[in-house]
C-alpha cells in the first residue's frame, strides 16, 4: 500500500533539515523523499521536525516495574540487583506478555521503532523448562508485535551466579531461572525458537546472541554462542565492565580485563556490541575500536545505579560506533540517553562540545538499529525501512526554535512527550500522541506492573 506524508521539517542523510519534504512508501519502505515540496492533499501532515525511529539497543523489559520503587532507599547496585532478582522470580509468560507489551507500547510512544531485548529469564522456578522451553522469549516476540515495534531477541547465555576473587559462583535462588545447563544446551535451546537462516523469527523479529557477562558465562563456555551467532549471521550482545568490582574479579581470576578477555575468546567484533563500557583503560579501548565493536551507553540507568561516566569520546575516536539503550528504564527516552552521553563528557571533562546533535542521533538511529542486525533501518532515505517519528517544535519544552537549530532543540531539550507521531515500518502506530494498537498505555502500566509486585 502506497503512502504519503508531508514533513514540515524532516532530517536527511547528506543534506541536514529541509522543510516541506514529501515521503512515501509502499508497505514498509520508504520509495522517495523530496524537499521543498508543495501542500499535497493526500499526504498526511507531520508537524515539527520529524525524524528517523529510534533504536532501544538494550532493554530488560520487566525491569520497567521497578522504575521508583528502587529510589526508597539508597542501597546499591548489588542490592538494586536482589529487587530485581525478586521481580523476575513472579513472573510467568503471561505476566511477563503483559508487562512486555506495556513497556513496549511506552516506548512506542517514545519514538522507539525497535528493541534490542536482551533476554535471560528463560525457565520456571528452580531451572525447569516450560513444556515449550522458549516460551518466556515467545512472549517478548509477542508483546513487541502486540505493541507494533520491531523486535531482536538478544537471547542471553547465563550459566554462573558471578565472579569473585576465589572463583565462579553456582547458580542460586533466581538465577535458577536463567540457566541452560551449559553454553550447548543454550544454543540448542535458542535454535528452537524457529528462526530462519538469517535469524529471522518473523518479519518483524529476528534472533539474537547474547554472553550476559564474564561474570555469568565462563571463558570455556562462550565459543558455542560465537559460533551460533556467526552461523546465523546474528548480533552479539555482552554486558562489559559497568562496575568496577567485576573489573577486579575478571583480574583476579583470568589475569585480564573482561575486553581482553573478550577479545581472547573471540567475541568481540564489527557484529558485537559491548553494553556499558563503563570502566575500561587504554588498553581495553584499542581492542574495542580496533574489532569495531559498538558500545551501547545506558546514560539514564547508569547514573541511577551510580556506575559512573562511560567514556564516550574516547569509545568513539577508538573506533567504536556508540548506541543508546533504555537498559533498565529508570525512565524511556532515547532523547535524554542521547544528550546523557554529551552531558557526561562535559561533566567529566570540564568543557563543552564533545558531541553534535547529528552525532548523538545517528547513535539513536542508523548505529542502533545496525547493532541490532536491522542496518536497513534508520535513514529516512528510499529503500530504508518506512520508520517515522515526529518531534514537536512548539511544546513550552521546545517553543521559539528556528529550523537551523531544530536538531539541538531535539536532543538537547525535547523528551519523549514531545513525540506526537510515530511511523513504523510503513504502519501509523501514534497518532497525536495517542498509541493506535494501546491506547490506554498508563493504564496498561499500571494494571500489570501491580500485578507482579503484588
Amino acid at each position: 500500500m502506497t503512502k504519503q506524508w508531508l514533513a514540515d521539517l524532516a532530517w536527511l542523510p547528506g543534506q541536514g533539515v529541509k522543510r516541506d519534504v514529501l515521503i512515501e512508501a509502499d508497505g514498509d519502505r520508504l520509495t522517495s523523499v523530496t524537499p521543498s515540496t508543495s501542500a499535497n492533499p493526500e499526504a498526511t501532515r507531520l508537524h515539527g521536525l520529524t525524524l528517523p525511529g529510534f533504536a532501544n539497543a538494550h532493554s530488560h523489559a520487566f525491569h520497567r516495574a521497578l522504575r521508583s520503587t528502587t529510589q526508597a532507599d539508597r542501597g546499591t547496585f548489588w542490592t538494586w540487583r536482589e529487587r530485581m532478582y525478586d521481580v523476575a522470580d513472579r513472573l510467568d509468560p503471561d505476566s511477563y506478555h503483559r508487562l512486555a507489551r506495556a513497556t513496549f507500547a511506552e516506548m512506542a510512544l517514545a519514538g522507539i521503532s525497535c528493541v534490542g531485548e536482551f533476554h535471560y529469564l528463560h525457565h520456571q522456578r528452580g531451572g525447569r523448562p516450560y513444556a515449550d522451553p522458549n516460551a518466556m522469549g515467545r512472549a517478548l516476540v509477542q508483546a513487541a508485535a502486540d505493541a507494533g515495534l520491531r523486535i531482536t531477541l538478544l537471547d542471553a547465555c547465563y550459566l554462573t551466579g558471578g565472579l569473585v576473587e576465589e572463583g565462579l559462583l553456582p547458580l542460586a535462588g533466581t538465577q535458577l531461572r536463567f540457566g541452560d545447563g551449559d553454553a550447548v544446551r543454550w544454543a540448542a535451546r535458542v535454535t528452537e525458537l524457529g528462526c530462519d537462516v538469517h535469524g529471522m523469527i518473523a518479519p518483524y523479529a529476528q534472533a539474537g546472541a547474547a554472553i550476559h557477562s564474564v561474570r555469568a558465562v565462563p571463558r570455556g563456555q562462550m565459543h558455542p554462542v560465537v559460533a551460533w551467532a556467526h552461523r546465523f549471521g546474528a548480533p552479539l550482545h555482552v554486558h562489559m565492565s559497568e562496575q568496577r568490582a567485576e573489573n577486579e574479579a575478571c583480574q583476579a581470576v583470568y589475569g585480564m580485563s573482561p575486553a581482553r578477555l573478550l577479545y581472547e575468546e573471540d567475541v568481540l567484533g564489527p557484529r558485537t556490541t559491548v553494553v556499558h563500557a563503563t570502566h575500561v583503560d587504554d588498553d581495553d579501548l584499542e581492542l574495542l575500536g580496533g574489532c569495531q565493536t559498538f558500545a551501547c551507553l545506558c546514560p539514564t540507568t547508569e547514573r541511577d545505579l551510580g556506575d559512573g561516566l562511560a567514556p564516550a569520546r574516547a569509545l568513539a575516536a577508538a573506533g567504536s560506533p556508540l548506541t543508546l539503550g533504555s537498559d533498565s528504564h529508570a525512565v524511556i527516552d532515547i532523547l535524554e540517553e542521547a544528550r546523557g552521553v554529551e552531558y557526561a563528557e562535559r561533566l567529566a571533562r570540564q568543557a563543552r562540545g564533545h558531541f553534535t546533535a547529528e552525532a548523538l542521533l545517528r547513535a539513536a538511529t542508523t548505529e542502533g538499529h545496525t547493532s541490532l542486525g536491522w542496518p536497513d533501518a534508520g535513514e529516512i532515505a528510499p529503500g530504508a525501512r518506512a520508520d517515522l517519528v515526529s518531534v514537536s517544535l512548539d511544546s513550552a519544552r521546545t517553543a521559539g526554535a528556528a529550523d537551523g537549530v531544530a536538531l539541538e532543540a531535539a536532543v538537547f531539550a525535547a523528551t519523549s512527550a514531545d513525540v506526537t507521531d510515530v511511523v513504523i515500518d510503513g504502519r501509523d502506530i501514534v497518532r497525536d500522541g495517542v498509541h493506535l494498537l494501546v491506547p490506554d498505555v498508563p493504564g496498561e502500566l499500571a494494571r500489570s506492573i501491580r500485578a507482579v509486585l503484588g
